[in-house]
C-alpha cells in the first residue's frame, strides 16, 4: 500500500519560516518527481514545487526564492522549506509522486499551513 505522509504544518507568523516533511512508503522511491503543491479554500490546487529523482528543481512563481525543495532518497522522505511566509501562503500542503514513465500518481493527506499574526 502507498503512502505519503506529510507532517511539519502549522501556525506561523507572517516572515516566519516553517518546514515541511513528506514520508513515502510502499514505492520504489527514488524514480519518482517529488511534489509539492497547495489548495486555498476556494481555489484549485495548484503546484508549489517539484523535484525530478536527479535533483532538478521547478518552483512557482510566487514562492521562488523563499521556498526550498530537497530529497533524501535514502529515507524516501521529500522536503519543503518555506521561509518569508505570507498570508497567502496560507493553505493546505499536499505532497505528490509521480512517474509518467508507469502512469502512477500519489497523494498525501495534506497538512495545513497557516500563516497569521
Amino acid at each position: 500500500q502507498v503512502q505519503l505522509v506529510e507532517s511539519g504544518g502549522g501556525l506561523v507568523q507572517p516572515g516566519g519560516s516553517l518546514g515541511l516533511s513528506c514520508a513515502a512508503s510502499g514505492i520504489f522511491f527514488s524514480p519518482y518527481v517529488m511534489g509539492w503543491y497547495r489548495q486555498a479554500p476556494g481555489k484549485q490546487r495548484d503546484m508549489v514545487a517539484t523535484i525530478t529523482s536527479s535533483g532538478y528543481t521547478n518552483f512557482a512563481d510566487s514562492v521562488k526564492g523563499r521556498f526550498t525543495i530537497s530529497r533524501d532518497n535514502a529515507k524516501n522522505t521529500v522536503y519543503l522549506q518555506m521561509s518569508s511566509l505570507k498570508a497567502e501562503d496560507t493553505a493546505v500542503y499536499y505532497c505528490n509522486a509521480v512517474r509518467p514513465s508507469r502512469g502512477t500518481n500519489y497523494w498525501g493527506q495534506g497538512t495545513q499551513v497557516t500563516v497569521s499574526s
